[in-house]
């Protein structure tokens, strides 16, 4: 691994391995394909022509897509050319578009694979070059396969040193405006050192990338491991098609969101009721048939690393799966520390925690709490924000994750919430809001919940009912929901204790600002809209459970 940069380690598996396959494309339920060998010149030729719309050097260029092979050949052009990407979330609305291409001062858009464009183009100022990629019904004033065609491929490609600015990525932000985190080539090249040696992720593997790009942990766990592990990349054609897409591909490693592991329990459970599922798992032959069966529809037959980030898991779903034969290693990092921070791993799995630190990774607790870390992948900085970045780092030089921990005997790290989510009741009681959510969410009919409590006596939780408690009476429902309450208050400080669960009447998705696009819930949003109705639902004489 000789190479120190993301497009150097690309640059070393096409000259090792040119016909090997590097990208698969579901497009119309069949797949267009990439040798390496064809990616590279496909890359080199739109590296080319972006170098000839004669930007500065170092330039901003930015990325509009959901994932797709073309996410992957964008990137790697930009890297090619010493240009600067800055991937926007592919759900953004015109406005926030026009936010962070106005901060970033982005001097080209390239536009990939979108559900919604036409309503997100006001969003890209008429002084920003637009490339379209025609395959994805994206017309432009210019289009990515007549710049292919036009342009021969580019013989002088950029050296990034370790200390070069090579991505602005912008903060997906459950709370405010987003901050444009700097890394360097380096940061990156760092953290896949010490991922690939530390967790044994293995090499040449096959990937399956679903979740957004320009989300760190999918840029870093997918993108830029799949670099420097010479991968074979495969794409979700559709909603729709993701369990046929991912079933098809059968990845060596796997990452998802907490929300998509309940999706994925709540699909099996649709199929195998859990008496039934218990039963057949206790008869030893039928037992590990049953699990070799689900892995394999799930997609996961091959996975030897399969992870959970982003956001707080519950110790019951991870149990539910080691059940049945899958063990989810549980993680965390964010934007700031380039997911530089711990990990589980095999043999060092402790169900609960989000693992032990990398090697070269210092860490503490800070008086109020606080997680801080320090290493060579920190950001660099938020771009154009010298204030914000002084805030970010503690006068020692650790950065300020925000993530309320506690570190055991064996240097587990468990996370008990965030500093800034803490609440105070009206008896002057500060409450941390993910340990009580984690306990809830370990009811099945639960899919969302967000517990809150500012202004009352006592907190209340606020609840998204799932697709099997949507599907059952009223009755069934304040039954569940009931037996959860006394189940959870049960073990928590008479300060914490729920006095209500109040079903919310719509979802909270990533269309009506209630979600982050990784699927966090935002809390702030869903406060705004709800907390003058918390006294009402808090003094109701209806039930511990009631409706909107």
């Amino acid at each position: 691994m000789e190479a120190s940069s993301p497009h150097a380690q690309f640059l070393k598996w096409e000259k090792q391995k040119p016909s090997a396959v590097f990208l698969n494309q579901p497009i119309n339920g069949a797949y267009k394909t990439w040798s390496y060998q064809e990616a590279g010149i496909e890359i080199r030729k739109m590296a080319s022509a972006i170098k000839g719309l004669g930007y500065p050097d170092k330039s901003n260029i930015a990325i509009l897509s959901k994932n797709c092979a073309h996410w992957i050949l964008a990137d790697l052009a930009i890297m090619m050319t010493g240009h600067i990407s800055v991937p926007l979330y592919a759900t953004l609305t015109a406005p926030s578009i026009k936010q962070i291409l106005d901060h970033s001062q982005s001097k080209a858009i390239i536009i990939g694979k979108l559900d919604e464009y036409p309503s997100q183009q006001a969003g890209i100022s008429s002084d920003i070059a637009r490339i379209g990629i025609e395959m994805y019904g994206v017309q432009e004033s210019l289009s990515w396969e007549k710049l292919v065609q036009a342009n021969a491929p580019i013989e002088s490609i950029y050296n990034w040193g370790k200390d070069d600015l090579m991505t602005v990525m912008y903060t997906s932000g459950t709370t405010g405006m987003p901050k444009g985190v700097m890394h360097t080539a380096g940061n990156f090249d760092v953290v896949l050192r010490a991922a690939i040696e530390e967790l044994g992720l293995p090499l040449e593997p096959s990937l399956f990338s679903y979740l957004p790009m320009s989300h760190i942990a999918e840029r870093m766990g997918i993108e830029v491991y799949g670099f420097y592990s010479g991968a074979q990349f495969s794409f979700a054609e559709s909603l729709e098609t993701f369990p046929k897409n991912l079933f098809e591909t059968q990845p060596h490693s796997f990452f998802a969101v907490p929300r998509i592991w309940a999706k994925f329990r709540e699909k099996i459970l649709e199929k195998m009721p859990q008496k039934k599922l218990s039963r057949l798992l206790s008869i030893p032959i039928i037992g590990s048939i049953v699990k070799k069966s689900i892995r394999k529809k799930l997609g996961l037959s091959r996975a030897t690393h399969i992870y959970s980030g982003a956001a707080p898991i519950s110790v019951d779903l991870l149990e539910w799966f080691n059940s049945i034969g899958i063990e989810i290693f549980q993680a965390i990092g964010m934007t700031e520390d380039c997911v530089f921070s711990h990990f589980n791993r095999h043999g060092k799995n402790k169900i609960g925690t989000v693992g032990i630190p990398f090697k070269n990774v210092k860490v503490k607790i800070a008086a109020d709490g606080e997680l801080r870390l320090k290493s060579d992948a920190n950001m660099k900085g938020y771009y154009k924000e010298a204030a914000l970045t002084a805030e970010a780092f503690d006068e020692e030089g650790y950065l300020k994750t925000g993530d309320k921990g506690e570190i055991d005997s064996q240097g587990f790290l468990t996370i008990v919430g965030r500093i800034k989510d803490q609440f105070k009741t009206d008896k002057g009681k500060y409450v941390a809001p993910a340990p009580i959510e984690m306990k809830l969410l370990a009811n099945t009919d639960i899919e969302q919940v967000c517990v809150v409590g500012m202004g009352i006596p006592q907190p209340i939780a606020l609840t998204v009912l799932s697709i099997a408690g949507k599907a059952k009476s009223k009755e069934a429902i304040i039954e569940s929901l009931s037996a959860s309450l006394k189940e959870v208050n049960a073990e928590l400080e008479s300060y914490e204790k729920l006095e209500k669960a109040v079903i919310m009447q719509g979802d909270w998705t990533v269309p009506n600002g209630l979600m982050t696009p990784t699927l966090k819930v935002k809390r702030n949003e869903v406060e705004k809209i709800h907390v003058p109705k918390y006294p009402s639902w808090y003094h109701t004489k209806e039930g511990a459970v009631i409706w909107e």
